[in-house]
C-alpha cells in the first residue's frame, strides 16, 4: 500500500503554522475558545492577538471538539480518498482531545488509524506532524510510520520561559507548577511536560534575560550530539524571539531551525503574553 495513502490529524494545539499544514496537507480539529459573546475555532475565527488585546480583563475558557466534529473531519479524509490517518495529539493529561479522536476514529471504519499520545504540548506536540509529513514524502509505509512513533516520543524536547503563571492558572492547568509561590517572589518560571504528559517547573529565574538564557542552557544539553530540529516560538514577544534565535544560532550551529512563529490562540490564552519557547526534536 502507498504511503501516499496516509493522512496527518492533528488537533489546533499542536500549533503548526498554516503554511506548514498546508505543505504536507495536514488535517486540523480546533479547539474552542469561549467568550461571552460567543464560541470561536482556534485559527479559524480567531488568532492570538485578539486574545491578547482582550487580556488581562478576559480571560476565555476553552473546550475540546465535540465528538461529532472530530467524526465529520475523519469523514472528510475518508471521502477525500485516504485509506489511513495518524492523528498527532497533545497529552491526554491536558486536554481530552485525544480520547474524543479515538472514539471517533471508530465511527468511520473504513479508515485505519493510528492515534499518538504525545505526552507533550504545543509545537513539542506538533513537531511529530511535521516528522510524519517528511516519512511520508519519504515513502514509509504507514506501519512503520507507526512503529517509529513510539520510539521516538521522548526525542521532544519543549520549554517555555514564562512572564507570569497567571493564565495557565486561571485556565487550571498548571500540573505540578508551583503557582502562587513563584507568583508572590516575582520569579520567572520555565515550564515543560514531565514523561506522563503533565506541566512541572523546571527552574524559575529572575528576570528575561537570565530566563532566556536559562531556557537556553536546559536545550542544548539534549542537541549536543545530535542532529536535530528547532523550532522557536513566541507568545507576542517577537523581537525577543529574534534576539533568542541568535542565541540559539551561536550556541546550537548544527540545528536546523524549522521557523520561528507566534504561538495559537489556545496556546496564548493560557500562558499569557511574553512567553519564549524552544523545541528541539532530536534525531529527526
Amino acid at each position: 500500500m502507498s504511503a501516499y495513502k496516509t493522512a496527518i490529524l492533528m488537533d489546533s494545539c499542536g500549533d503548526l503554522p498554516i503554511d506548514v499544514r498546508e505543505s504536507f496537507h495536514i488535517y486540523t480539529l480546533p479547539v474552542h475558545i469561549i467568550y461571552p459573546e460567543g464560541d470561536y475555532l482556534d485559527g479559524v475565527n480567531i488568532d492570538p492577538m485578539m486574545i491578547y488585546e482582550r487580556f488581562p480583563e478576559e480571560i476565555p475558557k476553552t473546550s475540546t471538539p465535540s465528538p461529532q466534529e472530530a467524526i465529520e473531519l475523519f469523514e472528510k479524509i475518508r471521502d477525500d480518498g485516504y485509506e489511513n490517518v495518524i492523528a498527532i495529539c497533545i497529552s491526554n493529561r491536558l486536554s481530552s482531545t485525544v480520547n474524543t479522536i479515538r472514539m471517533a476514529s471508530e465511527e468511520v471504519p473504513e479508515l485505519r488509524c493510528f492515534v499518538f499520545d504525545t505526552l507533550n504540548i504545543d509545537i513539542g506536540s506538533g513537531i511529530f506532524a511535521y516528522w510524519v509529513g517528511t516519512k511520508i514524502k519519504e515513502g514509509m509505509a504507514f506501519e512503520e510510520i507507526c512503529e517509529k512513533l513510539e520510539e521516538k516520543r521522548s526525542d521532544s524536547h519543549l520549554m517555555f520561559y514564562m512572564d507570569t503563571l497567571k493564565y495557565l492558572i486561571a485556565g487550571g492547568r498548571i500540573g505540578r507548577v508551583a503557582g502562587m509561590i513563584g507568583e508572590k517572589l516575582k520569579l520567572k518560571p520555565i515550564i515543560s511536560c514531565d514523561k506522563e504528559g503533565v506541566y512541572y517547573t523546571v527552574a524559575k529565574i529572575r528576570g528575561r534575560k537570565p530566563g532566556m538564557k536559562k531556557l537556553l542552557d536546559l536545550l542544548a544539553k539534549y542537541a549536543d550530539g545530535h542532529r536535530c530540529w528547532i523550532v522557536i516560538g513566541n507568545g507576542n514577544a517577537a523581537k525577543e524571539a529574534e534576539e533568542f534565535r541568535q542565541m540559539v544560532e551561536e550556541r546550537i550551529p548544527h540545528g536546523k531551525i524549522l521557523f520561528m512563529h507566534q504561538i495559537v490562540a489556545s496556546m496564548a490564552n493560557h500562558t499569557g503574553p511574553g512567553l519564549i519557547g524552544l523545541e528541539v526534536f532530536v534525531d529527526p
